[in-house]
């Protein structure tokens, strides 16, 4: 460990469509509390739970709302992104709840 590398933090790795990048990310937004968990179709979009949190269990990524889990996907074949203002994370791949490729956003909730 050199003298810097105190300073540079966790960064992500460079290739986004990585496995190594994909379980990064699914590590930084393990055990978020979200407010919101919203499902986009085409130009709409949808809200499909409220009041949950995300996990990752085994090799999945787990969303749960409403006391129900409502997204559950492969993290080495999801993709994931935070949004620009940092106050959700927009998530696409296969969904093992409803066997279909979905497209979510869940919003985190605030703590002050």
């Amino acid at each position: 460990m050199g003298f810097l590398d105190f300073f540079r933090g966790n960064k992500p790795p460079k290739d986004t469509k990585s496995v190594k990048f994909k379980r990064w990310m699914a590590d930084k937004i393990n055990e978020k509390h979200i407010r919101y968990l919203i499902e986009r179709v085409g130009n709409q979009e949808k809200v499909i739970g409220r009041e949950g949190f995300i996990s990752v269990v085994g090799s999945d990524l787990v969303i749960i709302a409403d006391g129900v889990e409502k997204f559950r996907t492969p993290i080495d074949t999801m993709e994931a992104w935070e949004l620009m203002s940092l106050q959700g994370v927009n998530i696409t791949g296969f969904d093992e709840v409803e066997e279909r490729y979905r497209t979510v956003v869940a919003y985190y909730i605030y703590h002050r």
